[in-house]
Formats: structure tokens, sequence, C-alpha cells
């Protein structure tokens, strides 16, 4: 289901107790939020709403793309899907599509925490080819702080031409360069609302797949921002979504398994600090009771092969932690900890 109207009116009020100065330049979007449909919905007109995120690195840079086609550098950004639940899930999901930066390396601010930055009005001209008229977008935009084991830019290539980070006072849109210049945001990440001392754990989703004593493991490519040219299982971050739908979404995308989420068994939970000085991390290891589909690579970016191996005589290199979970699950172990010290 798409972001609910109850979930958009309650972000435009926080926003408008803010900026209480745009209620009349937003008329027309709380005007859509009063009519029927889905305000989300590409084919809503006159205008519809988009996301966009203001990605901040630790010098206090924010990312743009130029986007191909519009020779523009933008925030990352675009339409909402029919599966985004929330605006904020919406606006990751574009962000992890054009950049590569996924979710868990996203940081909320203590200041905006889910709440948007700014909410810009522009106007689409018509596109005859796609059968579009001229409307308008409403782009709420949120704001994220890039934390400091993020991986590389990975540009989606069908869309995206190039990428800049530019200082808050060149920010190409205008009322997000005002946003930002007296948001008061310098690049530091502080976990929002949290005692001190508190730091946010990357959580990611691991799938065991066991057939006849052999686990599928995938070999990463060489030049993958992590574990490049080890054997590791299926994996991958989890974003605003429950465990079990995230190991379901990373098993159809990366190899093109259907799985029922009814059908999955977490078998094993590690919690490790990988390299000293990086953030925590913990590891859902989900056994599949059944599944349909043979394993394909999907993602080439970052798989180059699937293969079944012995539980037993595991191949090297493999990532650490992933043979400290499988001998766990072999030992009837539950839990595993890794790199801290004590």
């Amino acid at each position: 289901m798409p972001p609910s109207s109850t979930h958009i009116r309650t972000l435009l009020t926080a926003y408008l107790d803010r900026h209480p100065g745009e209620r009349d330049a937003l008329a027309g979007l709380r005007a859509t939020l009063d009519a029927a449909g889905d305000p989300t919905g590409r084919t809503t007109l006159p205008g519809h709403i988009t996301c966009s995120v203001a990605v901040i690195d630790r010098d206090a840079r924010v990312l743009h793309v130029l986007h191909r086609g519009l020779g523009l550098l933008l925030a990352p950004g675009g339409h909402v899907e029919p599966d985004d639940e929330t605006l904020p899930a919406a606006a990751l999901r574009e962000v992890e599509e054009e950049t590569g930066i996924p979710a868990a390396a996203l940081v909320l601010t203590p200041e905006f925490r889910d709440l948007p930055v700014d909410i810009d009005v522009h106007d689409i001209d018509a596109c005859p080819a796609k059968g579009e008229a001229a409307h308008r977008h409403y782009d709420f935009r949120f704001v994220f702080h890039l934390a400091d084991d993020a991986p590389d830019l990975r540009l989606q290539a069908e869309e995206v031409d190039g990428a800049a980070w530019l200082p808050f006072d060149e920010a190409t849109s205008p009322t997000l360069r005002a946003k930002l210049v007296a948001s008061g945001l310098d690049g530091a990440i502080r976990p929002a609302n949290s005692p001190a001392g508190t730091v946010p754990n990357v959580v990611g989703v691991h799938l065991y797949l066991e057939r006849e004593g052999h686990v599928l493991l995938g070999l990463r490519h060489p030049d993958s921002a992590y574990a490049g040219g080890s054997w590791h299982t299926l994996a991958g971050h989890l974003g605003a979504e429950a465990a079990t739908a995230g190991m379901v979404r990373e098993a159809h995308e990366e190899a093109g398994l259907v799985i029922d989420p009814a059908d999955l068994e977490l078998v094993h939970t590690v919690h490790l600090v990988d390299r000293p000085g990086g953030r925590p991390r913990i590891g859902f290891f989900f056994r599949a009771r059944h599944w349909e589909g043979t394993p394909e690579v999907r993602e080439p970016d970052k798989c180059v092969a699937w293969q079944w191996w012995s539980a037993k005589d595991l191949p090297e290199p493999i990532v650490p932690y992933t043979r400290a979970a499988i001998e766990g699950i072999l030992a009837g172990r539950l839990y595993t900890e890794m790199g801290w010290s004590r």
C-alpha cells in the first residue's frame, strides 16, 4: 500500500508548524490531499507527491546527482512506488536505486528525524511522448547523514550521469539551499534522542539455505565495496521493513528465489565489530524451510556466482562471521559475538 493521506498530513502539519509562512505556497498540496485518489500516484493531476533526500557528509556537503536527459544536478529522489509504506521509505529507496547508498548507511539527524527539511513545489512540462500533461510535483525532502562506513557511490547508469558533493550554499534548489544554510547541521553524526554513548547498529539479514548438507554461498564481486572476492551468504541491509520481509526481498532481488515469510526460521544471530572503529553490526541468519526457484546471478556487480558447499568444508576466502555463523548453526548455538574487546 502507498503512504496514507493521514501519514502525509502528519508530515505536512509538522512542517507547517516550523514554516507557517509557506501555508499559502502549499495550498495546492493541501487540496491534493483533500481530493479523492492517491496523492502519490504518477497519474494524479494537477499534481502529486515525490520524495528526495539531502545526503550530508562529514564535511557538511550535500550530494547531488546529474540526471540523464535533464542535465541538472539535483538531490537523489523520484516518484513514490505502490510498495512504499511511508514517504521516508520512498526517499531511501530512491537514494539506493540512484546512488547505491543503502538505507543502513544513512543516519537520521536529531534536528529533523523523519520529518521533511523542505517541501518544494515545481512545475513539470508536458511530455507528449509519455502521454503526460503538464503538472506539479510536491517534493518532500528529507535529510540524512552519510555514515562513515558507507560504500562508494554506485550510480544508476540508466538515469544518472554523474554526482557531486556541494556545500550547503551551493545546493542547486533555492528552497533546499535556504533550509540547509539555516539548519545548523555541521556534518557531525549524533544519535537522535538517544542516551549518551548510544551508537546506531547496522542490521542485516542472511539466508541460510541448506540442501543435503550443503549450504548456498555467493562469490562476491572482486570490486565489491564489502568482502570483494570472498564467499558469503545471500545477504542485505534492512530498510524500513520487518526482518523477514527484508529477507524475502533480498532473496528475490539477488538470486530470483521466492520464499514465503512463514517459511523462514531464525537460526543464528551475530553481533560484531568487523574493524577497529567500525559501526557495530547485527546479522540475523534465517533458514528457509521451503523455497521456489533455482539460484541465479541477478546482481552481477555484487555477486558473480552461486554455489552449494558442504557445510562442514567451507571454501576460502569466506567472510569470517559467515563461517562463525554456519559453525554455530551446525553446533546448535543461537548467538555469536566477534570483534568486541573485553
